[in-house]
């Protein structure tokens, strides 16, 4: 295993391990009041832009290829959904490699509950994960070959489950600034 790649995953366990030893944020009661700083909207969308410019730099990290030289869509299916991802110069198989291994890895990580690489690169839990992960034996995740990179299909007979898994690449469409469509259409 390359170096960078050793280090990527080490990083990933590390960043996980933490998580795990970090207390479950407290729901607010819905009797407090608002926040008293009267530039607190400011902050908070200070905090939020500062996180999504994070997103291509953690991204190329946790990923293993450049977000500069490939393109993500995300698709919403009725059955699920579609990740994908192309090197954006046909005669770039570095990217194009790289795009295949990191799905391959990623339908055995989210098969396991796993969703700690999209958390890393996020720096936050992305909506519809925590319930893909507690019905992950009712979702079924495949990796597939395309010319320039690859797909992984997300597929579920389990409403509860479609409707986490569209919550999910929601998410990625906004945080990605993809530009895909966010409404479901039936599946190619």
């Amino acid at each position: 295993m390359s170096n960078p790649i050793a280090a990527a995953m080490l990083g990933l366990s590390l960043f996980a391990m933490m998580q795990q030893d970090q207390p479950a944020a407290k729901a607010k009661p819905d009797s407090q009041e608002e926040p008293s700083c009267p530039m607190h909207g400011q902050h908070q969308a200070a905090a939020e832009a500062e996180r999504q410019k994070g997103v291509p730099e953690r991204g190329d990290q946790g990923m293993g290829f450049s977000h500069e030289k490939t393109t993500h869509h995300f698709r919403l299916y009725a059955d699920g959904g579609a990740i994908e991802v192309e090197a954006n110069d046909a005669q770039d198989t570095e990217n194009r490699d790289a795009i295949r291994a990191h799905f391959s890895h990623i339908v055995k990580m989210f098969e396991a509950g796993d969703f700690s690489i999209p958390m890393l690169i996020h720096a936050e839990n992305p909506p519809g994960a925590e319930t893909m992960k507690r019905l992950r034996e009712a979702i079924q995740y495949k990796a597939e070959n395309t010319e320039r990179g690859g797909r992984i299909r997300i597929r579920s007979n389990n409403a509860e489950a479609v409707k986490a898994v569209h919550a999910f690449l929601r998410f990625q469409i906004a945080d990605h600034q993809t530009g895909d469509p966010v409404e479901v259409v039936s599946a190619p």
